[in-house]
């Protein structure tokens, strides 16, 4: 892609919120920076946000606290202040990574702003929505919003082929790209000092293996798979230590759901101290990560930074890529097949070493060769959009959003008259602003005349369709 371009990200999380989506973002941004690019990040506002560290511009819109009962802020995407940030950047091509309400905003401005929209697909959202609403129908009814959501973006990009399967299994009927996010650890073990400085204060004897997971604390994530393997290694008389690094709903649970286990299992909570995490990456001998739920599994990846070799699920993304006993492990979805591949790898240390470091070779993927990958495409993306290649936006909610990103153009208008007009006035110009305030009454009429035909205009096509 030939640059510099303006590329805006949209997501519903970022930091002090973090998951994998929002890390995503911040090193899309970092990377783009980088790069040369101007990258803006578009996200709702959040009253412990920090925005002055990061090297890009970060806009924030109106947001709602729903933490407790979805544990993020739900954005409202009505926002003139962000679209007049998004037209001063001159942005050539909007990047949604949420399906929801970021997807909506970057629907509503996209004809305003005259750029391509893509959207990636990250989080198995059918699981999602079957936690949050009980009942066939309204699950059924939330996926085909999603689905239709999503079709209306130029081009969907899915982290992983097991991500787009996922994403058809929602009732989405396109073409998509496989775009492989990437880690941000860089390829390597840390010292040994630093090992040792990490995990002084547990109790790993020498000579035992040590078992890792790295993620949320959900039973989803494939728990109770290890806690049950892990029984059956006891019973055996196999010695282990298995650490779990992460905290989550169902952290409680799973530490009450391990008490047979007794000191076997360590239970760190979370770790934000990236160096932290790569230390316990080489300490560990396994990485053991048996979800079925992730759509790409990027702490695979990381173990994988470290030569460390996991665990995983025959058939699930996380394993896309990987060959068993080369460079990962294989098993069926069952706490018998972990705890028999386990009594296995612990008779042959040297095996867990060598696929490791097959690992490392193989899977890794730093952030920048990812968002170079990414950028590549964007070109694609824009060369298309302005050859008109991608299909128009006709469908009736796309009118509805036309609309209302036409008003939020129309306030932003009136809002900066008002802003230029009290600004001259401060600045001492009063002779001349009492010479112009007739015209400028003018200009107000004009922008409010316009601002009422295009509200006219955004409640007749929702009449329509609703």
């Amino acid at each position: 892609m030939q640059g510099p371009h303006s590329i805006c990200l949209l997501n519903d999380s970022f930091p002090p919120l973090i998951d994998g989506v929002a890390n995503t973002v911040v090193n899309y941004a970092q990377e783009l920076t980088k790069l040369g690019d101007q990258a803006i990040v578009v996200t709702p506002e959040h009253p412990d946000a920090d925005d002055c560290r990061f090297s890009f511009p970060v806009a924030r819109y109106p947001s709602v606290d729903t933490r407790k009962l979805f544990g993020y802020l739900a954005g409202y995407p009505f926002s003139p202040e962000t679209l007049r940030q998004l037209k001063e950047q001159k942005v050539d091509l909007l990047h949604s990574h949420c399906p929801v309400m970021s997807t909506i905003l970057a629907r509503s401005i996209r004809e305003v702003i005259d750029a391509p929209l893509v959207f990636t697909y990250h989080t198995k959202f059918d699981v999602d929505v079957a936690k949050l609403i009980r009942g066939k129908l309204l699950q059924e009814s939330a996926l085909y919003l999603l689905a239709s959501n999503i079709s209306a973006c130029d081009e969907v990009w899915v982290v992983s082929r097991g991500a787009g399967e996922n994403l058809r299994s929602i009732g989405y009927h396109g073409d998509y790209h496989v775009m492989e996010n990437g880690v941000d650890m860089p390829r390597g073990r840390v010292s040994e000092a630093e090992v040792i400085a990490a995990t002084a204060d547990y109790d790993l004897p020498e000579g035992v293996p040590v078992f890792l997971f790295v993620g949320r604390m959900m039973w989803y994530k494939g728990l109770r798979i290890i806690l049950d393997a892990l029984k059956l290694l006891q019973a055996g008389g196999q010695d282990f230590r298995m650490v779990f690094i992460g905290g989550g709903a169902d952290a409680a649970a799973v530490q009450e759901y391990a008490r047979p286990l007794g000191g076997k299992c360590i239970f760190t909570g979370a770790i934000s101290r990236r160096e932290t995490l790569r230390a316990w990456y080489c300490r560990a001998d396994l990485f053991l990560f048996p979800s079925s739920y992730d759509t790409n599994g990027l702490v695979v990846r990381e173990a994988a930074a470290s030569d460390l070799a996991a665990v995983l699920i025959r058939g699930s993304c996380a394993a896309e890529g990987v060959t068993d006993g080369v460079d990962g492990f294989l098993i069926d979805e069952n706490a018998g097949a972990m705890a028999a591949k386990l009594q296995e790898i612990c008779k042959r240390p040297e095996c867990m070493a060598q696929v490791g470091h097959q690992a490392g070779e193989r899977l890794y993927l730093s952030w920048a060769d990812a968002v170079k990958r990414a950028r590549e495409r964007y070109g694609v993306v824009m060369e298309n959009y302005h050859m008109g290649r991608y299909d128009d936006h006709h469908k009736p909610m796309d009118g509805i959003l036309n609309a209302q990103g036409t008003m939020m153009d129309a306030l932003a208008k009136v809002r900066d008259l008002g802003d230029g007009l009290a600004e001259r006035y401060r600045s001492g110009y009063k002779e001349e602003f009492e010479e112009r305030r007739e015209e400028r009454r003018e200009e107000r009429r004009s922008i409010r005349s316009e601002l009422k035909q295009k509200g006219e205009a955004f409640w007749q096509k929702l009449d329509r369709y609703l």
